[in-house]
């Protein structure tokens, strides 16, 4: 009788703890990533959306098949995914002037 009551005591007991459901949610962040890179490092002013930013390329050779992910890093915009209009300037004067489309999580690379 101990023994039935000492091993329905412990079921109970192992049972009782954890209990309740947990709910765990995860996904991609709402984001989207615009870099910029050019033969050499250089100063550059970008308008997405009509929002200003002050960034400078990363510089990129082209016998080399890796980027400078370190530096991209750096360099990057982060900006909500869909369609953008991207103008990037130069010393004042407009060098890329396009509408680009980005998805969630989405890196693009834009080479100058």
């Amino acid at each position: 009788m101990k023994k039935i009551l000492l091993a329905l005591l412990g079921t109970l007991l192992l049972t009782a703890c954890g209990t309740g459901s947990y709910t765990v949610v995860s996904g991609k962040a709402d984001e989207a990533m615009l870099s910029f890179v050019s033969p050499r490092a250089t100063a550059i002013s970008v308008t997405v959306d009509n929002a200003e930013y002050s960034l400078k390329t990363v510089k990129t050779t082209a016998w080399k098949k890796d980027r400078n992910i370190k530096a991209t890093t750096q360099n990057t915009l982060i900006v909500t995914p869909g369609q953008h209009k991207v103008t990037v300037r130069i010393d004042g004067k407009e060098v890329l002037n396009k509408t680009v489309f980005i998805s969630v999580q989405e890196h693009k690379i834009v080479e100058l």
